[in-house]
């Protein structure tokens, strides 16, 4: 997961309130969920899991 400097800060800060704190980790989550998402090759899992085709 890439580091985006001030949702980490935010998302892992001793300092920050609790829940801007959750919403800045919800925020990274996603962040690397989109990322991965980009970088996948586009294959649905359910689809080759409905099918049985192996995955790669």
């Amino acid at each position: 997961m890439d580091r985006i400097p001030a949702l980490w800060a935010a998302a892992y800060g001793s300092q920050t309130p609790r829940v801007r704190r959750c919403l800045a980790r919800r925020a990274v989550h996603l962040a690397a969920f989109i990322k991965a998402l980009a970088l996948a090759d586009h294959r649905p899992f359910t689809s080759l899991w409905l099918t049985g085709l192996p995955h790669d």
